[in-house]
């Protein structure tokens, strides 16, 4: 993500508190831009429908499906996604740019035919009974989110945040027009606005990348499907983190005491998942900070460290590059937890007027408080996993991953037995001890980095 380093870097250089101010919202908007714009959107068509006397039924109905895609395509594309990021990262480095847009249409082709497949196969086990519209609309809209995530996290490699977020800004609010326009026809037509609006973000991020890497020879081509260029681990870790984050939604929503039947078989969880969606409004501070911090100061010192190993610097100035790595990181992570506690404690102040002005009820608040102080570890877990990532520790990531996956599934199950008192801390603390576990093996690996580097290559 150097990208985003050169531009932070450069708005920092400005040494004065308008320049930090822009670089921490610069940060904030590109962090978690995808991932507000798609809660922000789903919630406004919800909102602007119910106060132009939209049934709420039909409103459950689309939002409830919408979120389905989101969480189904992110669990699937999670299998290719990392892989694929560093397919491309090793082919610019070998200076090989004629293999991206081709390998990328072959990898669309893939993901596309493997979500018609799953998709239609859900139409019959998932949806009976219901309007053909309704079903092709859902089936649509699952094979675009897999295209939308497969972007996304190709555009991101490559460098171009600001399009993102621009065109997730132009989808999204073409989404929430139609959505009111197609509204007479009901939660087909809200449904057909969704894939319509995803359908021009697809369009639109195929384009910008065409318009970089035009193919010259070969219009597809599927080599990174070859087994010396698979990532196997890459794949399970994207699998597994994506599945860690949802699958307690997916216990609450068929938990029989805390989930109601909305649409065919999908089942929601009026008490989980408003605060949920609420919860990860609050992340932005801290995607902020944590993209300021890993992206301008740990980038900086992890760049020296390596350059003075690969061109054979002193050993004082490797372990004083190594210093400022460890103190970066240990600064960064302070930073994170500093104004995560401050977005936790807003939510206990602002809360009740919060749920007050959505029409939610204050019984909710708890929930709240609790999902809260989980999305902000999650924020620290990201942070973590990242340097891992530049680390090159993929086992240890996904060690981490898995113990993400079972915590969560195991006390999330316990909460649920357990009753209302204790819903949203198996999320909270499945986070919690995997970032601690995280934050105790990188601690570790830092201060093995220099025996590590020059002993185990």
């Amino acid at each position: 993500m150097a990208g985003i380093g050169f531009e932070l870097r450069r708005l920092l250089r400005k040494n004065t508190l308008l320049g930090l101010v822009e670089a921490y919202a610069y940060a904030g908007i590109i962090g978690s831009g995808p991932w507000v714009f798609s809660i922000v959107g789903i919630l406004l068509v919800g909102l602007i429908s119910a106060s132009i006397a939209t049934p709420s039924f039909m409103i459950t109905q689309f939002q409830t499906s919408v979120t389905y895609l989101v969480a189904s395509s992110l669990v699937l594309t999670g299998l290719v996604q990392l892989a694929f990021t560093r397919f491309v990262s090793d082919r610019l480095f070998e200076k090989r740019h004629d293999w991206i847009m081709p390998n990328l249409n072959g990898l669309l082709l893939v993901v596309v035919l493997a979500a018609s497949l799953f998709g239609t196969l859900c139409l019959f086990l998932v949806f009976p009974g219901l309007s053909l519209l309704y079903r092709l609309l859902m089936l649509a809209g699952f094979v675009l989110m897999c295209a939308v995530w497969v972007m996304t996290v190709f555009l991101s490699g490559m460098k171009r945040y600001h399009a993102i977020v621009i065109l997730f800004g132009i989808a999204y609010g073409l989404i929430i027009g139609l959505a009111l326009l197609l509204r007479p026809y009901g939660l087909e037509g809200l449904l057909a606005g969704f894939v319509l609006g995803h359908l021009v973000l697809v369009a639109g991020m195929w384009l910008l990348t065409a318009r970089d890497f035009l193919p010259r020879d070969r219009l597809i081509s599927f080599d990174f499907a070859r087994r010396d260029m698979l990532y196997p681990s890459l794949m399970a870790i994207g699998l597994l983190y994506n599945l860690g984050i949802w699958v307690d939604k997916f216990m609450f929503w068929y938990f029989p005491d805390t989930s109601d039947a909305v649409i065919g078989h999908l089942q929601a969880s009026v008490i989980y998942d408003l605060p949920v969606f609420l919860s990860y409004l609050s992340i932005i501070p801290g995607m902020a900070v944590f993209l300021v911090r890993i992206e301008t100061d740990f980038v900086e010192y992890y760049d020296k460290f390596y350059n003075a190993v690969r061109s054979g610097g002193s050993l004082e100035f490797i372990e004083g590059m190594r210093d400022e790595m460890v103190y970066s990181i240990q600064q960064g992570l302070s930073e994170i937890g500093k104004i995560q506690a401050l977005a936790v404690l807003g939510t206990f102040v602002a809360g009740p007027a919060m749920l007050r002005a959505l029409g939610i009820s204050e019984l909710y608040l708890p929930l709240l408080y609790v999902q809260v102080i989980g999305a902000g570890l999650q924020v620290g877990l990201m942070a973590v996993l990242n340097v891992f990532f530049y680390l090159d520790q993929r086992r240890i990531v996904l060690w981490l991953c898995a113990e993400f996956v079972v915590l969560n599934i195991v006390f999330t199950a316990f909460t649920l037995a357990w009753g209302a008192a204790l819903y949203g801390y198996g999320f909270t603390l499945a986070v919690l001890i995997t970032l601690i576990t995280g934050l105790t093996q990188l601690s570790k690996r830092l201060n093995r980095l220099e025996y590590e580097t020059f002993m185990l290559q």
